[in-house]
């Protein structure tokens, strides 16, 4: 587990691991976790690698959710996360499970 505290720092520590997950919070500063988003997401289609980015929000709208993905996350938990529905969305994006 890294954690990091703000856009810029995850997206230059995206660059350097290669992580299964990363869960992204949205309200960062530096760069939003929407910015940041795209910046790894522009990283990977050079780099061939696709992580899984799960959006974590206190904006639980549906615009909020259509903007997480448009930025090219694969999944949306609204704060405060439950464990369960981290534990679901994990094991969704679990790369040994397809």
């Amino acid at each position: 587990v890294h954690v990091v505290d703000d856009g810029a720092a995850a997206v230059e520590i995206a660059r350097q691991r290669n992580f299964d997950v990363i869960l992204m919070d949205m309200q960062m500063p530096v760069m939003s976790g929407l910015e940041a988003t795209r910046a790894i997401r522009a990283e990977n289609s050079k780099s061939g690698r696709h992580v899984r980015i799960i959006a974590l929000t206190a904006n639980a709208y549906d615009s909020d959710r259509e903007a997480c993905l448009a930025a090219g996350m694969n999944d949306f938990l609204s704060k405060p996360v439950a464990l369960d529905a981290l534990q679901e969305a994990l094991a969704k994006h679990d790369r040994r499970m397809g």
